[in-house]
């Protein structure tokens, strides 16, 4: 039932974002839910451009979620503070920025091609995050819509335990209702406008007995649900041995603790296309994903000591900034609360930067719109205005309380453009803008190549440094002109030196500068293409101390940034600090670290190298009579190709493909395929490259 958007309790509050494929629905899984709590009042549709979350041009231009969009809206006595997020790959991390502030979540997945490979990534990355979430199986009124195909398809791929609560009534077209298999029960939807059933949501919602020719097929899978529900909770095992089974109740609290604790997933299904579903969905969040308090104190460092700040309103302020975006309301920058509490006119403080900042004002936001707050609570999200240097990822307490959270973590770009301004007396507004533009999205890298001169942006994806040029172009009115796209290389070692010595000495008056170091360098892994560093100390009798340890492995980082192929980045190393000395009165932190950074460049001049490039999961989804063209051009690609199957009467291809050479795909697979194609990617990690590859 849909009730007021005031202040909730905070047990009563669920912060969860909505996850999936490009596709898959969610978007229009989040304008029905905004429908049916009251929120809105008119139904906005992805192909008319008119949804809430999707507000900005570019995402009605393009038909796509690109921007992580943040809505509240009430049900049943619960605040649900929601997120939809982007399905694309190129924008993965807006997604890792929403996981890292959420406490639940529901997984979209289309149901006709179950799990897909986007699904599967943001699933890995709530994995990551420990995230509890429910599943939708949406689009059950498509040709070839199948819940139980779904289903596997989860189990396999995602190797959850699915815990189907529902039984879809009719198939394709004839998808009207579901069966609840809690409360034994059929929900049937009608279409149009005309009415309020359960839950007071869309259309009219009418609840009756299980049909007579479901009856049994509803109680064969009920008992199949609590089958599995016993073997994973020790509560409804106990029930499960008497002879009425597990009772409700029970089960409701069972389901409830299994999504917790990750150890199951909850699934519904339905239609959000046509409104059917979308009220069970509601409930099912209310019901089993968590309240801030249901989950772990947040957890934080200060001054080398662990800190943990409860979800309580009455605790020191801590906040995570994990959005920062220019509106016409001002900056904005987006906060979750994890304890105490801030109200308007309040002064924080960053323990990172050292600052204090005011907050001029305290929003609920609505997508594009925001509704004024005068303070707001642990467990809350909201935007802020007036904070001056608060970036994603800024920790903000209480300067008498200080903590630090940890920050969301971006991926490192893997495709980078030049850009420039089409007239010089533009350059400083360029500047500007990409400036704004990295502060916005931490996954856009602007720098300067020292050998041209140029101003080159880094990035995710083509999609995506075409989103964040556009934007430049219209927010900031600017004529640019972009150069091709070329892919970040890595190099990485695959065989190592040992016992390399590095003296550090500098005497030029005043205080001087030694510092003597032994390394040992070698692959991470006997795999070429594994990335990562790792260090370590072996020294013994404090021949360095521990403080000169750290100097080292600091500049060990600072020089893993240039390799000695091109300058690129170097990675799947193990640097081990074997010996050192130091001097009684000319060692120091600095003395170290230029030890460590200048003894790693020269013990990588030494080693055998290779180069490193990206290399993407591409799926491909054609008509069978095109498969033939499209592998060839796979193979031309230098693709590998890894499966292939058959899924309603279109072939579906995976293979691994060079980053590089997917570059203008997208129109050569249309042309290939009389429109009729259509590939996804996500990232693959790093391969050997080959001899042909530039190196600088």
């Amino acid at each position: 039932m849909r009730t007021d958007l005031h202040l909730h309790p905070t047990p009563a509050v669920r912060n969860l974002g909505i996850l999936a494929h490009v596709d898959a629905g969610k978007t229009t899984l989040t304008e029905r839910i905004l429908y049916a709590t009251g929120t809105t009042h008119k139904r906005g549709e992805v192909h008319d451009g008119t949804t809430v979350t999707d507000f900005d041009p570019q995402e009605r231009d393009r038909g796509i979620t690109i921007f992580a969009a943040a809505v509240s809206c009430a049900w049943d006595g619960h605040r649900i503070n929601l997120i939809d997020t982007p399905g694309h790959v190129d924008f993965a991390d807006e997604v890792e920025r929403s996981l890292r502030v959420l406490d639940g979540a529901v997984a979209v997945f289309d149901a006709v091609a179950g799990v897909e490979p986007q699904s599967e990534s943001v699933w890995r990355q709530a994995d990551r995050h420990g995230v509890p979430r429910i599943a939708f199986v949406n689009k059950l009124d498509r040709a070839g819509a199948d819940l139980d195909a779904a289903v596997d398809s989860i189990r396999r791929r995602l190797h959850p335990a699915p815990l189907v609560v529902q039984l879809p009534i009719g198939t394709e077209d004839a998808f009207t209702g579901v069966v609840d298999l809690l409360r034994m029960r059929s929900l049937l939807w009608t279409d149009g406008d005309g009415g309020v059933g359960v839950g007071g949501g869309v259309g009219r919602v009418e609840e009756g007995p299980v049909p007579p020719e479901l009856l049994d097929e509803a109680r064969r899978r009920r008992r199949l649900l609590e089958e599995a529900v016993a073997e994973l909770h020790p509560a409804a095992l106990d029930e499960f041995c008497t002879p009425s089974g597990v009772s409700t109740p029970t089960l409701v609290a069972a389901l409830r603790d299994l999504t917790r604790s990750g150890d199951g997933v909850v699934v519904l299904c339905g239609s959000a296309y046509r409104n059917r579903g979308i009220e069970p969905l509601l409930d099912a969040v209310c019901a089993y994903l968590p309240s801030p308090l249901d989950v772990p104190a947040v957890r934080g460092t200060y001054d080398g000591a662990e800190r943990r700040r409860p979800a309580d309103p009455e605790a020191p302020f801590a906040a995570l900034a994990f959005k920062v975006n220019a509106t016409a309301t001002g900056r904005l920058t987006h906060l979750r609360v994890y304890s105490g509490a801030v109200a308007k006119g309040d002064t924080v403080w960053d323990p990172t930067t050292g600052r204090t900042e005011r907050v001029a004002r305290i929003l609920r936001v609505m997508a594009d719109r925001h509704v004024p707050l005068d303070r707001a609570v642990a467990g809350d999200i909201v935007a802020v205005v007036g904070l001056k240097s608060a970036r994603a990822g800024s920790t903000l307490c209480d300067r008498q309380a200080p903590i630090v959270l940890e920050p969301p973590v971006s991926a490192d770009p893997v495709v980078s453009v030049a850009v420039e301004a089409r007239r010089s007396a533009d350059t400083g507004r360029l500047a500007t803008a990409l400036a704004r533009l990295a502060e916005e999205d931490p996954s856009l890298v602007v720098r300067t190549d020292p050998e041209t001169g140029q101003t080159v942006l880094s990035g995710m994806g083509e999609l995506h440094l075409e989103v964040a040029v556009e934007k430049i172009r219209r927010d900031g009115g600017l004529e640019v002109t972009v150069g091709r796209p070329r892919v970040s290389y890595r190099e990485t070692v695959v065989e190592g030196v040992s016992g390399l010595v590095f003296r550090h000495v500098k005497q030029d008056g005043g205080a001087g500068q030694f510092a003597h170091v032994v390394l040992d360098v070698e692959p991470l892994t006997a795999e070429v293409g594994t990335t990562g560093f790792e260090f370590r100390s072996t020294v013994v009798g404090g021949r360095v101390p521990q403080e000169y340890v750290r100097a080292v492995e600091a500049g060990c980082r600072d020089a893993l940034a240039e390799g000695p192929l091109g300058g690129h980045p170097v990675t799947g190393v193990r640097v081990t600090l074997t010996d050192g000395a130091t001097h009684v009165k000319d060692s120091s932190d600095t003395a170290f670290r230029t030890a460590g950074r200048l003894g790693l460049r020269q013990a990588l001049r030494a080693c055998a190298t290779a180069l490193l490039e990206p290399v993407a999961e591409v799926t491909v989804t054609v008509p069978e009579e095109a498969v033939g063209g499209v592998l060839g051009d796979l193979s031309a690609r230098r693709g590998r190709v890894t499966g292939s199957e058959s899924r309603g009467g279109a072939a579906v291809l995976t293979a691994t493909v060079p980053l590089a050479e997917l570059f203008g795909y997208a129109t050569r697979l249309r042309s290939r395929t009389q429109g009729r194609g259509s590939f996804t990617t996500r990232p693959a990690g790093y391969v050997p490259a080959p001899a042909t590859a530039p190196v600088a």
